[in-house]
């Protein structure tokens, strides 16, 4: 089999568990919205509260699961047991000190912090968010958990186990919810807060089969003891995350920014823009798939002393590139019956399908922007995909201010810009970053391990 066309076929077999993973968690959220949305608009709304709040907090458990993910792929790839088993190390030593502070802060500032979300005005969805707060904000200690056992499998090369996982949580949620919802089979009637306890306990009951799929692996065993060897993993870790986490933050307050331009248009465009995003979700959770496929094949070719960066970008972004084009013949084709199943009235669906047809080239451009991106991450360029994510929404939000009095076309023309330029900036720079020494292998020499 041709070097290409190997790359190629690893990097969809490690894309496609992760997009089935990233697909059962979106499928998760819209399983607590659909029975939620029998209690009223008020319970509504605190969920969406909720789920905007998780949003964010993922941002921080990426630095904890990706540095991880990829410290463990490098290890794998040298076969260096003891460099792996410090990379793992690390990761559960950063989740536990990421894990205070958000789920016991959360919890103590619950009320505080849902008056804030919800602009400060009291009534049944204020008390019904705090209700779902005081259990979702410390249930953030199993997904932090949870994120963080995936991303020691995938670097592991297993993509395969976590998506398992995620159905199994997303089985679990299917069921509980209405039992907890409504009160069912003799169970208390919980309302809003059983949703909670719902997603709390499917992702419980995941996590605690994968503490037992991971014990059974070689990378359970843990590294040197000590605390300066812990620190020293803990550090290493946070430096190969950090910039993956910062990534992704950037990307949500540019989309939310954006959000701020499309709302000078009009409400209708407001709305039909909502809509037409969550239509894409579809193509770009494939992109991120893809994505983490690059980083933990690149780091694993890196580890075992194989510097295939450019064979596996050129594969990664007609891979990432093919799927947007995919996406947009799809969207091109259906975007009047994808308006018209989210129920939008005449002028956010005309609005919506204009918006989706001209959203080709810009899929397109994302796709391989995005794809390319792990192979930054996997080679340790996560630093250099910041910069380059946050130059192009600098370049993004004054553009599609400019062009919104072309309506959405205009907006969709700014945001395919700044997709191209990205394109052309990660091209350029795709073999020009050094290779830094491994994080997990200082780690591994600061415990002392061979």
């Amino acid at each position: 089999m041709s070097l290409p066309r190997e790359h190629r076929r690893r990097l969809v077999g490690l894309a496609c568990p992760v997009y089935g993973e990233l697909l059962a968690g979106v499928v998760a959220g819209i399983v607590n919205m659909v029975w939620v949305a029998r209690l009223g608009g008020p319970a509504v709304a605190a969920v969406a509260v909720a789920t905007n709040v998780e949003n964010l907090a993922l941002g921080l458990i990426l630095m904890a699961g990706g540095g991880t993910t990829v410290l463990v792929a490098r290890a794998r790839g040298a076969g260096d047991q003891a460099a792996l088993r410090t990379a793992v190390r690390g990761g559960w030593a950063l989740c536990a000190l990421l894990i205070p502070p958000v789920a016991v802060g959360g919890w103590a500032l619950r009320e505080p912090l849902a008056r804030l979300l919800l602009g400060g005005a009291d009534g049944a969805a204020l008390r019904l968010a705090v209700g779902y707060f005081a259990v979702s904000l410390p249930g953030l200690a199993v997904f932090f958990a949870q994120n963080l056992l995936d991303g020691v499998l995938k670097g592991a090369g297993d993509t395969r186990t976590p998506m398992r996982l995620a159905l199994l949580a997303n089985a679990l949620i299917l069921v509980l919810d209405p039992l907890f919802v409504f009160g069912l089979c003799g169970l208390p009637r919980l309302g809003v807060t059983g949703a909670a306890w719902a997603t709390v306990a499917g992702r419980s009951a995941a996590l605690a089969a994968g503490l037992v799929a991971l014990r059974q692996a070689a990378a359970a065993r843990p590294a040197g003891r000590t605390l300066s060897g812990c620190f020293a993993a803990l550090r290493a870790t946070a430096a190969t995350g950090l910039p993956m986490a910062a990534d992704f933050t950037a990307r949500m307050a540019g989309s939310l920014l954006l959000v701020a331009v499309v709302a000078r248009i009009g409400v209708a465009s407001v709305a039909a823009y909502a809509i037409a995003t969550k239509a894409m979700y579809v193509a770009t959770m494939s992109f991120y798939a893809v994505r983490q496929a690059a980083a933990i094949h690149t780091a694993h070719n890196l580890g075992a002393g194989r510097d295939q960066r450019a064979a596996i970008a050129r594969q990664a972004a007609l891979l990432g590139a093919a799927l947007g084009a995919l996406a947009a013949l799809v969207l091109l084709a259906a975007a009047p019956w994808v308006m018209r199943a989210f129920g939008a009235r005449p002028d956010v669906a005309a609005a919506g399908t204009a918006f989706l047809r001209c959203v080709g080239p810009y899929l397109a451009l994302l796709g391989c922007f995005i794809a390319l991106g792990g192979v930054f991450e996997g080679a340790g360029g996560s630093p250099l995909m910041l910069r380059v994510t946050l130059a192009g929404t600098a370049v993004q939000l004054p553009l599609a201010y400019g062009l919104s009095g072309l309506g959405l076309p205009g907006v969709c023309a700014a945001m395919a810009v700044a997709a191209a330029l990205q394109c052309l900036v990660v091209l350029a720079l795709s073999r020009r970053f050094a290779l830094p020494r491994a994080p997990a292998r200082r780690a591994a020499e600061r415990v002392g391990a061979p």
